[in-house]
């Protein structure tokens, strides 16, 4: 079980749930009320199917989730042709929560007990640095270690293009490991093969992003279907259709999600602050500590702005996650839907402010 990431602290926190036929076992894959799990079997590991009405609370943040680790009863309660009942799921060390893009608006898990969040995102179109800022807050949140790969690399035949690139991509990622990798012609693979060594990694990005087929290269034979993405804009349809977790032949494991359309964020707050890490810092130096950024004296962001040190594109981005992100808390949080309401009226003062001084007006 160690190669699928069993240690000293799930033993532990599985210990409190002993009990006959009670065995540990991490699900690879979600499907329909059921999971299928690896259990110790012996010296190795054997799949079973296991029903999971006994934790079906209706909150999805507290579901089965690939990645989990669960404990599973294989000899009590045992119906409808599956091998066990999953019992209780214990405590996630991490997890990669996106909004639904359901119109409740509520919390979905990717996956769970995640120590690697690679983010494919294909060369083979134009780079969305908005679209990686926002993949990027969803994994600092979940307390994984995010990672950015650009697929296809191949297709950039031009060395300079590429590093101007990998440049553009790693403006946008403090402290992030940006690696381009062609799964055609090999490159990269076995440096992004030895960072993912003996972890758990989960794929992240959205459809046509080539991450079946970088899933592939990583385990070094077919094993996730693979389509051609569409000539005019790079996207493909899903090949992936669940979330499954593959054991990769160095060890460790990787899970291979669907692409994502839509990757709506949720409190993710350290995560912003983790992306958007050279933001947070300028503000630091702001005159005011509640500089909101717009058009007051003193302010640290709007200075490196003009003088070309920080685009004006990222901070757009910034505002709109931490809008995103405050409009989503505040559905669960009065306290945080009245601060909202206070920083409205700020802004439109502000912007009234600015108003009346273009137009020559009284100042206040």
């Amino acid at each position: 079980m160690t190669s699928f990431g069993w240690d000293e602290e799930f033993a532990d926190s599985f210990a409190t749930h002993g009990g006959p036929g009670h065995l540990p076992g991490r699900i690879v894959r979600v499907d329909r009320g059921r999971v299928d799990a690896v259990v110790p079997d012996g010296d190795d590991v054997r799949t079973v199917s296991a029903d999971t009405a006994q934790v079906a609370t209706g909150d999805p943040m507290r579901a089965p989730c690939t990645g989990d680790w669960a404990v599973i009863d294989i000899e009590h309660g045992v119906t409808g042709g599956v091998d066990g009942v999953v019992r209780s799921l214990l405590p996630r060390r991490t997890a990669i929560v996106r909004s639904s893009s359901s119109k409740r608006s509520e919390a979905q898990v990717l996956a769970a007990n995640v120590d690697h969040a690679v983010i494919a995102v294909s060369l083979a179109a134009e780079l969305d640095l908005g679209r990686i800022e926002r993949f990027l807050s969803l994994a600092w949140e979940s307390g994984a270690e995010p990672l950015v790969v650009l697929t296809k690399a191949d297709l950039v035949q031009d060395p300079a293009v590429l590093s101007y690139l990998v440049s553009d991509t790693e403006s946008v990622a403090p402290g992030v490991q940006v690696l381009p990798v062609s799964s055609e012609t090999g490159e990269g693979v076995e440096v992004l093969s030895a960072v993912l060594a003996g972890g758990t990694s989960v794929l992240l990005g959205q459809s046509g992003a080539g991450k079946s087929t970088l899933a592939n290269a990583l385990l070094g034979e077919s094993v996730q279907d693979v389509r051609a993405t569409r000539d005019q804009d790079g996207k493909g349809r899903h090949t992936t259709t669940t979330r499954d977790l593959l054991r990769l032949p160095w060890g460790g494991v990787l899970i291979d999600t669907p692409g994502l359309r839509g990757v709506g964020i949720w409190d993710a707050e350290s995560g912003l602050a983790q992306t958007f890490s050279d933001i947070e810092s300028l503000a630091g130096e702001c005159r005011f500590h509640d500089c909101a950024h717009l058009a007051e004296p003193g302010c640290a962001v709007l200075g490196a702005i003009e003088r070309g040190a920080l685009p004006e594109r990222r901070l757009e981005s910034y505002r709109k996650l931490v809008r995103e992100n405050q409009w989503v808390v505040a559905k669960s949080d009065a306290r945080v839907r009245s601060e909202m309401r206070e920083g409205w009226k700020q802004m439109r003062a502000t912007y009234q402010h600015m108003g009346e001084r273009k137009r020559g007006g009284p100042h206040r």
